[in-house]
């Protein structure tokens, strides 16, 4: 027999090559496929319910007789039947219809019908309910389990999935098998069903089923299937790091000497986070293998000093190391840290980006070839072909999740050498729930710097009505009068950069009409590098009393005397960015004010988001709340990485189930080591080759 994993879907009744192309859209291509292609929600069609006794909002079943129909000529056609049961009256309502479907409907006929209750003018409504004449015979039979609803596409409609899936269904119970791959003594140990018990109940839940429960996911068969998939992942990412701990590296040893004379000159004293982070970092960069490791900080925590001392660890052992940020200003901003911090201790900082003229480029190359220069900053350009390097050693890879799973692997091979390969520094600014670290970045040593600077003071957040804009202006106004710099920023819908730079420039010209006697200073995406650099330098001096910006001043951009900054439309952003945003003031010793200007009315997400960011500046708290508003694939950027892109588990509500995951991968490798291939295959399939990371 071939297993319902291996059998096409076209081996089913009514699945043609036209059906298989528009079912591959969604995903599916074997049996199997459609087995795991679960019900999005249930509609309870098992009762007949009396009409009168229906709410509006209700999803019913309903049987009645016609007692007249008419076509309504109004602004669109439309025809109305009224339908009676003896307990009430109900009106159903089509916009669209035929000929035939008019004449259809004749006073006096019994009709069943599905739909959703809705209120009209003068009774209940049911607006283009499923429906069926019925004729004496058929009056008994209603179905006998939930009717599911499946995540669809156009040309597939409904009725096709629920065909197909009983199909399916039918083949499993057939003796056709799905290997179940879970160990008995796991199943009982947690209490689970078996995989086809969970998906026939699943696709087909019994009459007197826990809808809510069902429609939350929480039910005991939908967990047997989030289990499952979720410990395929976790075993892909186990088995990924066992292959990263068998590949070589350079052991990078050092004295520490570069590393001693960076410390004594910085005008601050590192934080203990600081120390033992650098500290894990240097320990790991002392084993033959290569390091992966995920640096978490909040915003203005110094991760970029960590990056440092690292590089310079890496410099002193002999070996060249790269710093790579996924935009050019934040880029630029690592260029100049990094220029001011290494080019004292006599150590070359080499430019990489994709906007640099051919000269240059070609002299940057050269320079990183041939060893003369140790250390290179730069935008994914880093990655591109005819990039070389005479000895790299150390990646340090800044804000991780905006670079794909792809991207980090051909960083890797670029600086594979005989078989050896250089160490991997990761940081991010989005803190990452250690529920969510466990699943999406399993294959990652994590160190978390959690304390911020001294010296720093929290920011105060406020949210008003952009209706109030004058009262913020003034407010501005004082501010800069007090000797206190302001940052304004403009966030649009339109993502388009023209947009949003032509909305920044008027904005400016207002302010500059609206506060004279400020200087006003405009930056925006469309600006040339050697145009935002002046602009920033001069807001940094104190030249400039006021800011304008669109969202590329998000990261790392460092001015203390900035102790006001206005976010314009604040509810069109994520918490992560309005956090990352807001960091950027609270950098000095003076009280600093967020105001989140918003756009009344505030969907009531967009309210949830400025209330999390008044409550609280802990940025792992932040990470948190913004999970559950968001959902893990934004959160990770996993959108574009080909990683956990999960089918049924979802990781906010399955967090519980990591735990018991990780204890049964543990006992799937030690003890049915030859399953794990064949779990990772059934949940990743091609997903799984993203792994090599």
């Amino acid at each position: 027999h071939p297993t319902l994993d291996t059998l096409p879907v076209t081996a089913l009744k009514r699945a043609g090559p036209a059906m298989a192309e528009r079912l591959a859209r969604l995903g599916i291509r074997t049996v199997q496929d459609l087995l795991f292609h679960l019900p999005l929600r249930y509609q309870d069609r098992t009762r007949v319910a009396p009409i009168g006794a229906l709410r509006v909002g209700d999803e019913a079943v309903i049987e009645g007789e016609v007692l007249l129909s008419e076509v309504k000529l109004g602004r669109r056609r439309m025809l109305l039947v009224r339908l009676a049961d003896g307990s009430g009256g109900i009106l159903l309502r089509f916009f669209y219809f035929t000929a035939q479907q008019q004449a259809g409907f004749k006073a006096g006929m019994r009709l069943r019908c599905f739909g959703e209750v809705r209120s009209g003018p003068a009774m209940l409504e049911m607006v283009h309910p499923e429906y069926r004449v019925i004729n004496g015979v058929e009056a008994e039979v209603v179905e006998e389990c939930l009717t599911p609803v499946y995540p669809a596409t156009e040309g597939v409609q409904q009725y096709t999935l629920r065909a197909l899936t009983q199909q399916a269904l039918d083949r499993l119970t057939d003796g056709l098998v799905l290997q179940e791959l879970l160990p008995a003594e796991i199943l009982d140990r947690l209490r689970l069903p078996s995989l086809d018990e969970a998906l026939a109940y699943v696709h087909r839940p019994p009459p007197d089923a826990p809808l809510a429960v069902l429609q939350e996911g929480r039910h005991p068969a939908q967990q047997r299937l989030a289990f499952e998939e979720l410990l395929a992942h976790h075993l892909s990412l186990r088995l990924l790091r066992g292959k990263m701990e068998r590949l070589r590296a350079p052991r990078l040893e050092a004295p520490g000497r570069l590393g001693q004379v960076l410390r004594d000159d910085l005008t601050f004293d590192l934080t203990g986070a600081q120390r033992r982070v650098v500290d894990e970092v240097i320990q790991d960069m002392r084993r033959p293998h290569p390091m992966h490791r995920l640096v978490q900080g909040d915003v203005g925590s110094g991760k970029t000093i960590v990056a440092a001392l690292a590089v310079l660890h890496a410099v002193e052992a002999g070996f060249q190391a790269a710093v790579m940020a996924p935009t050019e200003l934040l880029a630029e901003q690592h260029l100049q840290n990094f220029r001011r911090w290494l080019e004292p201790l006599g150590i070359e900082v080499t430019w990489l980006s994709g906007k640099q003229p051919g000269r240059a480029r070609a002299a940057s190359l050269e320079r990183l070839a041939e060893g003369a220069s140790a250390v290179a900053v730069g935008t994914h350009a880093l990655f591109q072909e005819g990039v070389t390097f005479s000895r790299l050693g150390l990646i340090v890879i800044d804000e991780q999740h905006r670079f794909g799973v792809h991207q980090r692997l051909a960083l890797r091979e670029k600086g594979g050498r005989d078989g050896c390969y250089p160490h991997q520094l990761i940081m991010t600014a989005t803190p990452i729930p250690r529920t969510l670290a466990m699943t999406a970045y399993a294959d990652l040593d994590s160190s978390v710097i959690d304390e911020l600077p001294p010296g720093r003071t929290p920011i105060e957040t406020v949210a008003v009505s952009d209706t109030r804009r004058a009262e913020v202006v003034e407010r501005v106004r004082g501010a800069c009068r007090a000797g206190c710099q302001v940052y304004w920023v403009c966030t649009l819908i339109e993502e388009s950069d023209v947009l949003q730079c032509q909305a920044a420039t008027d904005t400016a010209a207002q302010l500059a009409a609206a506060l004279p006697g400020l200087r006003v200073g405009l930056l925006h995406g469309r600006m040339k590098s050697k145009e935002k650099e002046p602009v920033m330098a001069a807001f940094k001096r104190g030249e400039i009393d006021l800011l304008v910006a669109t969202t590329v001043i998000e990261v790392g951009v460092d001015v203390p005397n900035a102790s006001l900054m206005v976010i314009e439309n604040a509810e069109r952003l994520g918490l992560a960015q309005l956090h990352q945003l807001r960091g950027r003031v609270g950098r000095g010793s003076r009280k600093s004010t967020c105001v989140l200007m918003y756009h009344a009315p505030l969907s009531a997400d967009g309210r949830a988001r400025l209330a999390v960011l008044r409550e609280t500046n802990d940025g792992f708290e932040i990470a948190r709340r913004d999970l559950e508003l968001r959902g893990p694939g934004e959160v990770l950027g996993t959108r574009q990485s080909g990683m956990l892109q999960l089918h049924i588990a979802d990781l906010l509500r399955d967090q519980a189930l990591m735990p018991k995951v990780e204890q049964a991968a543990r006992l799937l490798l030690e003890r049915y080591p030859e399953r794990v291939p064949r779990l990772i295959n059934r949940w990743l399939g091609e997903a799984a080759r993203y792994g090599e990371v």
